[in-house]
């Protein structure tokens, strides 16, 4: 008996809808921006310009977006979170704490992270025993900043640009378990490269939830707290190392930002 044999058609599995959308319109906006376009700056235009570091403290309410959330939440992350990732995804170049002009070579993203591991020592049954408790980036409480303000002479303004970022973790008091105020910074990573990663993580705005902002924008538009630990000087040194009282310090940092400011209205007077 001749069999004749059956074709069968190819079952082709069914794709998965897509998730549900959390909202009753779709949020594209934040994902199709790019860097806030910034003016032109030629060498000829600078008249006065000063490089100043300054230390955004993310326990401090106005800087709290930075931090939030700890763990990511749809669409929203901490700064840091962002950061780790990008650097691992070999989009952001990451440099040496004491290469934050960026001429040496990046570190290896990887080792990186594994370094940042810290040991924790407890104690069971009356032995000691310590493990290497992964870097967690809950444990950056500092966003150092590296800045040039300007006067531009073409458009008759005092402005200013970020250079780098550096995050620092706070050391912790070992029989309170407290944060002290000694910094642990990590690495460098250049502004310049890290904005396009910046534009399109967006931050809760917690004035109007229908513009969402990222933070891109929080660094341009300086909607954050800073003080100033160092200025351009010929020795190098920080506030806290020609300074020792703790309130002289913060008058030396106004005093520097008091003296950037009066550079334009001076500017204006000549």
């Amino acid at each position: 008996m001749l069999m004749i044999p059956q074709a069968h058609g190819q079952v082709v599995p069914e794709e998965a809808p897509p998730p549900p959308r959390d909202g009753f319109y779709e949020r594209r906006a934040i994902h199709e921006r790019g860097p806030i376009e910034l003016p032109y700056v030629r060498e000829a235009d600078v008249i006065w310009s000063l490089r100043v570091w300054q230390r955004i403290d993310l326990r401090e309410r106005m800087n709290q977006v930075l931090y939030f959330p700890e763990t990511p939440s749809g669409d929203y992350k901490s700064l840091m979170q962002i950061l780790k990732e990008a650097i691992l995804a070999g989009e952001i170049r990451a440099y040496g704490i004491d290469d934050e002009s960026f001429q040496e070579e990046p570190l290896d993203p990887e080792r990186l992270f594994e370094d940042l591991a810290r040991p924790f020592t407890y104690v069971v049954e009356g032995v000691e025993i310590t493990e290497m408790v992964p870097f967690s980036t809950t444990d950056v409480y500092i966003i150092r900043i590296k800045e040039e303000w300007f006067i531009d002479k073409r458009r008759g303004k005092l402005d200013v640009r970020i250079i780098g970022l550096s995050p620092a973790m706070l050391d912790r008091d070992e029989v309170t378990g407290q944060l002290t105020n000694v910094q642990e910074p990590l690495f460098w990573i250049p502004f310049e490269e890290a904005r396009p990663i910046l534009a399109i993580a967006p931050v809760y705005n917690v004035h109007n939830s229908s513009q969402l902002m990222s933070f891109d924008d929080i660094f341009i538009r300086r909607f954050f707290n800073a003080t100033i630990y160092r200025e351009d000087r010929p020795d190098n040194r920080v506030i806290s190392e020609y300074i020792e009282d703790p309130v002289e310090r913060l008058l030396e940092a106004e005093r520097i930002k008091e003296r950037i400011r009066n550079m334009e209205i001076d500017l204006w007077h000549y």
